[in-house]
């Protein structure tokens, strides 16, 4: 008789064991796995630093565009032209004193 009341619970056991290492597992899964809640606040974070980044570059393309655009040949800056030449090529006038 000892044998036929142990089955049951031996079979009970085995179920929830079974049972709690599933739930366990996609518990796991749910947050650190591949799409996971960890990975989806890392991608968000990603996402966030980037936007900034090519807000950031936006920015930098404008000012060039602008720059392109008063030394371009329709439009010239001359006071652009004049600080491009001193900065890049290192002129002065020849009526200016250099002073280091």
């Amino acid at each position: 008789m000892s044998s036929s009341q142990s089955r049951p619970a031996f079979k009970s056991a085995v179920f929830l064991t079974v049972s709690l290492s599933l739930a366990m597992y996609f518990t796991f899964a749910a947050v650190q796995g591949d799409y996971g809640l960890f990975r989806r606040i890392e991608i968000e974070a990603e996402t966030r630093a980037m936007e900034a980044e090519r807000a950031r570059l936006e920015v930098a393309v404008a000012e060039m565009r602008n720059k392109t655009q008063r030394l371009s040949e329709d439009y010239l800056d001359l006071d652009l032209l004049d600080q491009q030449a001193r900065e890049i090529l290192g002129l002065i006038r020849a009526d200016e004193i250099v002073v280091r």
